[in-house]
């Protein structure tokens, strides 16, 4: 039964290739479509298209309902919930997720894979390609082994075939970096397009890898080369309104931006509506209301009220129960289509990173992990970043402990509602997941919350696949 449905699923997509073809630009794949650059940068425009889809809301939503500081309401209720599994509703949504960064993750191997193959570009142009689509590749895989742990893993080499096992976390991990190596010697060494990756991109993310991985000196020295490169500061602020410099909708680029998903009003970024309600202030259109806080949970009582980012973040909503509080980062004051890119990667990430993960590598915190903290601190207070401030914090009154503690809780603070804090806090650990979660919301986390299901549509049809992740 299960390789009879399988014959008539691709029956279906054979008979409506034509319309992919016609309609959906991003589907274009055959072996010598990529010869000319412009050719090659419509096959890595495709790897963009789904991921504008996967970040676009849903993704994000999930990860913010997970984490210390949000959750969800009506039919997003139970992804906020982690004494449960996640319900029916949510399922789907994680496995739209999976079904679009793998959409990604082909298109870029059909770049790695025919590229390298085309007689008409050079070499470096080559390079540039094909180090866009790895770097690409493994962001999509990041998100994939972080959310799902064991997957199945296709690249190049077995690009044709459907029936793939699940690899091991290691093996995923070994493609990333391994992909994002190549990345940074073959991108330039400035975008030249707004919102595609250089070098210096590649080098923040794989920071960020290695930091996951817990191999904090290699996360130390690169975030350190990004740092010491002087291409990136941070964007001034001297009152909470200023944070518009940084998020708001009119915004195409910035001095903090290493990597955003960019969209427009064409292609809208329809995550913050999920943030807002109904005809309330701050923004011009109507939200969704998915996504909530309350001002009683125990991260909101413990941020200091002075700090801007907390001022700019959040506002009173009486519709729901008390103490609600909503999300206006990312509004769009007026606009009907909200265009905020996502900032996926900023200079304010790559501080933070710095500041932890040195104090893991040296067991004490450094004087330049302390100063990338303190640089996002005075930001946050309305003061120059590079100048010393009344707010700084003192390294001698910090232990290894008790700095990676401020490091996590500024982390949060900073990135407030972009889909990062939950991956933080399963980034410490199981153990130490359930302590923060039990303090912050008072709920223990299922097993079954700290990794997302096998989609069904892969789970039953791909045949190499016999296990499905704890809790489902």
């Amino acid at each position: 039964m299960k390789k009879i449905l399988l014959f008539c699923l691709v029956a279906i997509v054979f008979t409506t290739c034509d319309d992919l073809l016609k309609e959906n630009p991003q589907a274009l794949a055959v072996e010598t479509f990529y010869n000319t650059a412009g050719e090659v940068e419509a096959g890595v425009a495709a790897i963009y298209d789904p991921l504008r889809s996967t970040f676009a809301a849903e993704y994000i939503s999930l990860l913010e309902t997970s984490s210390d500081f949000m959750a969800g309401r009506a039919s997003w209720e139970n992804a906020g919930k982690h004494d449960v599994v996640l319900n029916t509703q949510n399922s789907t949504r994680a496995q739209g997720a999976w079904t679009n960064f793998y959409r990604s993750v082909r298109n870029a191997n059909l770049i790695i894979q025919n590229v390298p193959k085309g007689g008409i570009l050079n070499d470096v142009d080559k390079n540039k390609y094909v180090g866009e689509a790895k770097f690409l590749r493994a962001l999509t895989y990041f998100h994939l082994v972080r959310n799902w742990g064991a997957i199945p893993l296709k690249t190049e080499e077995n690009l044709s075939e459907y029936n793939v096992p699940r690899s091991s976390v290691t093996e995923v991990y070994e493609l990333i970096v391994s992909d994002l190596i190549a990345a940074e010697s073959g991108l330039p060494d400035s975008p030249t397009i707004s919102g595609h990756p250089s070098k210096w991109s590649a080098k923040a993310l794989l920071a960020d890898v290695y930091f996951y991985m817990g191999q904090y000196d290699k996360a130390t020295s690169k975030s350190d080369e990004v740092i010491k490169s002087g291409k990136y500061s941070l964007v001034e602020v001297s009152e909470p309104e200023d944070f518009e410099k940084l998020f708001g909708a009119a915004i195409t680029n910035s001095s903090e931006e290493i990597f955003y998903i960019k969209y427009n009003n064409d292609r809208p970024w329809a995550y913050p509506r999920y943030l807002h309600g109904v005809k309330v202030p701050y923004v011009g259109y109507d939200g969704y209301y998915a996504v909530t806080s309350n001002e009683n949970y125990t991260q909101n009582k413990n941020w200091d009220n002075n700090d801007l980012r907390k001022i700019y973040g959040w506002y009173p909503y009486s519709g729901y129960d008390p103490g609600t509080i909503l999300c206006k980062k990312f509004n769009a004051y007026g606009s009907l289509t909200p265009s905020n890119d996502y900032p996926l990667y900023r200079y304010a990430d790559l501080l933070l990173i710095h500041a932890e993960a040195s104090c893991r590598a040296n067991n004490s915190p450094t004087a330049s992990g302390m100063e990338a903290l303190n640089k996002v601190r005075r930001r946050a207070y309305g003061y120059p970043s590079n100048v010393e401030s009344p707010v700084d914090f003192d390294i001698a009154d910090y232990t290894v402990d008790s700095f990676v503690e401020l490091c996590i809780q500024e982390r949060g603070y900073e990135t407030l509602a972009e889909g990062k804090r939950w991956l933080d806090i399963r980034r410490l650990g199981k153990d130490k997941a359930r302590e923060i979660i039990q303090q912050m919301r008072g709920v223990n986390i299922h097993d079954g919350k700290f990794l997302f299901p096998i989609p069904i549509n892969e789970y039953e049809y791909n045949e190499a696949i016999t296990d499905q992740n704890p809790g489902y």
